[in-house]
C-alpha cells in the first residue's frame, strides 16, 4: 500500500503515534496541543475503523459515569484505578462537548452517551480534523513492522527510536506511542503486532483472548429461538470476583449475543486451568423464586398464561418443554416436582455454550500489557524509556456501554502527553 501523508511536516526528530484507533487519535492531538512535533502511523487507508462501527454505527461514546469495578483485568487493580483517574468522565465529556463542538445525548435507561448526531463517522471525522489542525502529520497506509531503541544516538539530537515500515524508509523519532489496538475486530486493521513489537522489547505480556463476543453452541439446542430477545441476568457461579449482569440477551443461528451475553463471554475464553469450564446461570425474568412461586401455585390459568405476562413465548413454550411439562397444563393440576422444575429453568438456567465467534466479533481484547509494565499517570514503559503504550494494548477492558472508549481516550490522552513531556524532560 502506498503511504499518504497529509498535514503539515517538521524538521525536528517527532512523537511517533503507532496507530490511528481511538486511543492514537488522542495520543497524536495531545501530544501535538503540547507543542511536539508528532507523526500518526495507520496501516489503513483512512483510520479509526472500530469507532465507525461502535454502537451500531452510532458510536457510544462514554458512559455517563465510571465504573472500574466492573473492568477485568488480571493486573494490578489498583494501577487501573490510578489510569482512569488521569481523565474522569467529567473531564472526557467536557472536551467532545466544548472542545469538539460534539453535543452528546444521554440514554436515560442505560446511562450511554451518543454524539447527537447518533453518527459514528462524526466523531471520528472530528477527531481526525482536530489532529491534523493540531499540526500532527498523518500517514495513511503505513504499517509499522518494528520498533527499535537507537542505543548510538547521542543525546543533541534526540532521536532514540527507530519505527521500521513495510515498504517505506524507516522514521527516526524522539517518543513512541504504541496504540495498535488488540485482536479484536481484525478487518479493522488490529492484528497484534503492535504486542509482539511490545513483547521483543522486553513486555511481559498477560495471555490474551477474545471479550465481549458472542456465544456459540455447537449443537445449537435454541436455534428455534432465533431472533428472540429479552431483559436477563447472568451469574457465573463461583467466579472470583463473583459476577452478575443484567441486560439483553438475543437468541441467534448459531448461540446468543446482547448486551448481558457480551459482559459474562469473558467468562468462557479468559484462560483457565486445563479441564475446567465457567458456567453461567440465566434467570429469564426479573422474577426470583419466591415470585414465580406465586405465579404458578394454585390459580385458574395455564402455565403457558402464568408466564406470558413475563417471557416471549416462544422461549416460555421452549423451557417447559425442556423440562416435559405441557404448556397448556392448568396451574392447579400441575405437581409440586414440576413446579421446582420449571422455577429452576426460569431462575436458575445453566446456558449450554460450547464456544464463542472469537475475535471475528469480539469487542475487545482481553490481556496484553501488564498494567505494571507502565507508569499509570504517563503511560510510559518501565522497561523501554521513551515507549508509551496505550489503548486496547494493555491488560484492561470494561463492560460495553462506553467504558472501553473511556479507556481509549484516558489511555490516549496520558500516553501523548506523557511523550510530549519526555521531549522536554
Amino acid at each position: 500500500m502506498t503511504i499518504r501523508i497529509l498535514s503539515s511536516t517538521h524538521d525536528t526528530p517527532p512523537v511517533a503515534v503507532v496507530g490511528a484507533g481511538a486511543a492514537g487519535l488522542l495520543a497524536a492531538l495531545f501530544a501535538a496541543r503540547a507543542g511536539a512535533p508528532v507523526v500518526l502511523l495507520e496501516r489503513t487507508a483512512d483510520g479509526g475503523r472500530k469507532i465507525l462501527i461502535s454502537g451500531g454505527g452510532r458510536c457510544n461514546i462514554l458512559p455517563s459515569r465510571a465504573e472500574p469495578e466492573r473492568y477485568v483485568t488480571d493486573s494490578s487493580i489498583n494501577t487501573l484505578r490510578k489510569i482512569l483517574r488521569t481523565w474522569p468522565v467529567a473531564g472526557q465529556r467536557a472536551f467532545f462537548e466544548s472542545e469538539l463542538g460534539m453535543e452528546l445525548d444521554l440514554d436515560e435507561e442505560t446511562g450511554k452517551l451518543f454524539p447527537a448526531s447518533h453518527r459514528a463517522r462524526d466523531v471520528r471525522d472530528a477527531l481526525v480534523a482536530r489532529v491534523r489542525e493540531a499540526g500532527a502529520r498523518i500517514w495513511l497506509g503505513a504499517r509499522a513492522t518494528g520498533v527499535t531503541p537507537l542505543d548510538t544516538a547521542g543525546p543533541e539530537d534526540g532521536r532514540r527510536w527507530r519505527v521500521t515500515l513495510d515498504g517505506a524508509p524507516a522514521l527516526d523519532a524522539a517518543a513512541v506511542v504504541m496504540a495498535t489496538g488488540g485482536l479484536s475486530v481484525p478487518a479493522s486493521g488490529s492484528d497484534g503486532s503492535g504486542l509482539a513489537i511490545a513483547r521483543e522489547l522486553g513486555h511481559r505480556i498477560r495471555e490474551t483472548y477474545a471479550a465481549l463476543t458472542p456465544l456459540t453452541a455447537d449443537p445449537h439446542p435454541h436455534a428455534v429461538l432465533a431472533g428472540v430477545s429479552l431483559t436477563v441476568t447472568i451469574r457465573a457461579p463461583g467466579s472470583r470476583p463473583p459476577f452478575s449482569t443484567t441486560g439483553g440477551l438475543v437468541f441467534t443461528h448459531r448461540g446468543w449475543s446482547g448486551p448481558a451475553v457480551l459482559d459474562a463471554s469473558h467468562l468462557t475464553t479468559r484462560p483457565r486451568p486445563a479441564g475446567t469450564r465457567q458456567e453461567l446461570h440465566v434467570t429469564w425474568s426479573r422474577l426470583g423464586v419466591d415470585a414465580w412461586t406465586r405465579e404458578l401455585s394454585g390459580g385458574r390459568g395455564t402455565v403457558r398464561g402464568a408466564l406470558a405476562h413475563h417471557l416471549p413465548r416462544r422461549l416460555s413454550d421452549h423451557l417447559v418443554g425442556e423440562v416435559s411439562v405441557s404448556p397448556d397444563t392448568r396451574l392447579a393440576q400441575l405437581r409440586r416436582s414440576d413446579r421446582t422444575a420449571l422455577m429452576t429453568v426460569l431462575t436458575d438456567y445453566r446456558l449450554p455454550w460450547t464456544g464463542s465467534e472469537g475475535y471475528m466479533k469480539a469487542e475487545v481484547t482481553g490481556g496484553g500489557v501488564a498494567l505494571e509494565e507502565v507508569n499509570p499517570t504517563t503511560l510510559e514503559s518501565r522497561r523501554a524509556p521513551g515507549l508509551f503504550l496505550c489503548g486496547e494494548m494493555l491488560d484492561a477492558f470494561g463492560p460495553i456501554g462506553g467504558h472501553n472508549f473511556l479507556w481509549a481516550w484516558a489511555t490516549g490522552r496520558a500516553a501523548g502527553l506523557g511523550a510530549a513531556a519526555s521531549l522536554r524532560g
